[in-house]
């Protein structure tokens, strides 16, 4: 129990109620159970509520413990302590203490025995009144979570099993309230984090509402936020980079990190001049080959085509507004160390085709 609360960077008790919750369920697949039953009551329900209180959890964390999750169903819930032992003495029935929940250096401990035992003496009633509490916030929270499911749908642009992206502009004019339980949905299901902090969502909303395309955050669970120009990704897929390849013509490279293919052909004689984001014809006088095809790097400039003048790679993709986190799969096609394509962008005015160009260099960049 120990090595696992060490891996999962959890404390003990947290470690050993994922031990014993994976043991349940290995044990129903084995035995064919479609229900666990566990033992939580009424006491255990009021205690939740509190420490959740006292941890400034939200209205979903006061909801307490869900009566059924799954195939888990917790028959006692609505039963306090008091009552299960009247019952069990009154039948002879003996039972086991564990010797832990005598111990108050635990939290849930503390509150039941210190905390609870001084609130009873101003409302003896306050094991119910804490349940009734956590019941109601619970149907309040189904209603709120359809109105989620429905308002995400809206928002959902793209989505994988490891990221999901969705729509800026609505997003920022959403409710608080309501976008609070959107973004906690959205980072659900990234499959990262199982519990998202409120400081995580907060620095999400600061991102939305203030950030810059480009901007980014990084959340436990390796999960990544990208403020992109018009869609907030969500994702935990670690960012591509595009390694270096040698491209000699007549010939193909397939990139498998930017899942394209870029062709290259010398041809003579005139041909189409006219380029397009995925194809280029070039003035090949001057080349050294094999090309080069690799990722950006700092300082990276060329003279893009029609512009007429020496520009930063890194201005380019701003003002191709190419988010932060696809730049490094943008594949270069280089000669020498002249940058002459930006593949699926713009060619280098500096080999532009003229009326005096005899041996002309064909690229193009293929989806896979």
């Amino acid at each position: 129990m120990k090595d696992y609360a060490g891996e999962k960077g959890c404390n003990l008790q947290e470690g050993a109620r994922e031990l014993r919750y994976g043991l349940y369920e290995e044990t129903a697949e084995e035995v064919g159970a479609t229900r666990i039953a566990l033992g939580h009551h009424a006491d255990d329900q009021a205690e939740t509520v509190l420490m959740r209180l006292i941890r400034g959890a939200g209205r979903k964390g006061l909801t307490g413990i869900p009566p059924v999750r799954g195939r888990i169903v917790r028959p006692l819930i609505e039963t306090e302590r008091r009552e299960i032992e009247a019952f069990l003495s009154a039948g002879g029935v003996s039972f086991m203490t564990d010797s832990s929940n005598l111990r108050v250096d635990y939290f849930r401990n503390w509150v039941r025995r210190s905390l609870m035992e001084e609130i009873r003496k101003q409302n003896p009633a306050i094991v119910r009144d804490l349940c009734r509490t956590a019941d109601i916030l619970r149907e309040e929270d189904e209603y709120l979570e359809i109105i989620v499911t429905k308002t995400l749908m809206r928002l959902i642009s793209r989505k994988t099993d490891c990221s999901i992206e969705l729509f800026l502009s609505p997003l920022a004019v959403i409710e608080v309230p309501l976008l609070r339980r959107i973004l906690r949905r959205a980072i659900g299901a990234t499959q990262g984090l199982r519990r998202t902090a409120f400081v995580h969502i907060d620095d999400m909303m600061k991102l939305i509402r203030q950030g810059r395309a480009g901007d980014s955050i990084a959340l436990p669970g390796g999960v990544r936020v990208i403020r992109e120009y018009s869609l907030l990704k969500i994702t935990v897929e670690r960012p591509p980079s595009l390694s270096e390849y040698e491209l000699l013509p007549p010939g193909e490279v397939v990139l498998k990190e930017a899942g394209v293919a870029i062709r290259a052909s010398l041809e003579k004689g005139g041909g189409e001049k006219d380029n397009v984001r995925d194809a280029v014809l070039l003035d090949a006088a001057g080349m050294s080959f094999p090309l080069i095809v690799r990722p950006r790097r700092s300082g990276d400039f060329f003279f893009p085509a029609g512009f007429g003048k020496k520009k930063k790679l890194q201005d380019f993709f701003v003002d191709e507004k190419i988010p932060r986190d696809q730049r490094d799969v943008i594949p270069l096609v280089l000669s020498g160390n002249d940058i002459i394509w930006v593949a699926g962008y713009r060619a280098d005015e500096r080999f532009r085709v003229t009326g005096k160009t005899e041996r002309y260099l064909r690229l193009s960049i293929i989806s896979l």
